[in-house]
């Protein structure tokens, strides 16, 4: 049986969520057995190719995090938002409630240790949105694995279900927000 393809994309968040995966410690030895990781932070796979599972860990506050989550959408059959930035915003969608351009000032030219600063533009740094979305106001998402970070076991329980031909739908004893 040909193995599941899953591609993997870290947004704006803390990495908590994939840290959680490779929390599943053994059990990622048998996942290797059912499912091919393609593009994703632990492969280290920079382009995009057709998966069945595309799983997102963060929340779309830049262009360019817009840009990938799209991609990733047009190259996946089911998309799975992994932890509470890609499911509701999480903490990085706390800069939704400052205008863009005030944030940027405080950051590159008002902090206490910045002499002469100036805000960078692209290319070299991916263009601010004026808000931070969820996942599901830029793309159709099929499931949702929330938790700040979402467990081990809550993680490989989604990954199961999907293998197995089915949507997860998390029990609430399984939701996580430390």
């Amino acid at each position: 049986m040909a193995k599941v393809k899953v591609a993997t994309v870290w947004l704006e968040s803390c990495a908590g969520c994939h840290m959680s995966l490779l929390d599943i410690d053994e059990a990622i030895v048998d996942l290797a057995n059912h499912v091919e990781f393609t593009r994703s932070p632990i492969t280290d796979i920079k382009e995009f190719t057709q998966v069945d599972v595309g799983i997102v860990e963060g929340s779309v506050g830049s262009t360019e995090a817009e840009e990938t989550l799209k991609e990733l959408r047009a190259h996946c059959k089911i998309l799975m938002a992994l932890g509470e930035c890609a499911c509701f915003g999480g903490v990085c969608a706390m800069r939704s409630t400052f205008d863009k351009e005030d944030v940027l000032k405080r950051a590159y030219i008002e902090t206490e240790s910045t002499v002469g600063g100036k805000i960078p533009k692209p290319p070299g740094v991916p263009e601010l949105l004026d808000k931070v979305k969820p996942l599901n106001e830029i793309v159709k998402v099929d499931c949702y694995v929330p938790g700040c970070p979402p467990d081990a076991k809550t993680i490989l329980y989604a990954l199961t279900e999907l293998l197995a031909g089915r949507i997860p739908v998390i029990p609430s004893d399984m939701m996580r927000f430390d």
